[in-house]
């Protein structure tokens, strides 16, 4: 069953779900906004890309994000995706990483774009 993140309830007082791919989306979405040590039960869980606003915005501090968020869709969507390729790029107080993945169950390839900082949507 894939139930939609942010938890929350459809009009029916039911819980809410959504699409296979939808779900998917959000479980990336939660790796990428949630800090290692965030989480008490699972202090290695997310990857931390909203601290990068508040870093220096320089090509080692991307490219070795880029490899701390490819390792964790890896590590915790093992079973869910193959992640082809993650893009890191900075602009001033916004940082925009793009993920590319194919989904396991249906051999479907996705890419998926997030913003994280002032200027995201």
């Amino acid at each position: 069953m894939d139930l939609r993140y942010p938890y929350g309830f459809d009009s029916t007082g039911n819980t809410a779900r959504t699409s296979r791919l939808a779900h998917i989306r959000q479980m990336i979405e939660q790796i990428l906004l949630t800090a290692p040590g965030e989480r008490v039960n699972r202090p290695t869980f997310g990857s931390g890309a909203s601290r990068l606003v508040f870093e220096p915005n320089s090509a080692m501090m991307l490219a070795t994000q880029n490899q701390l968020i490819q390792g964790a869709l890896q590590q915790w969507l093992l079973d869910v995706v193959r992640v082809e390729s993650v893009s890191v790029q900075g602009d001033d107080s916004t940082v925009s990483i793009t993920v590319q993945y194919t989904v396991l169950e249906t051999d479907q390839t996705q890419t998926e774009q997030f913003q994280v900082g002032e200027g995201a949507v």
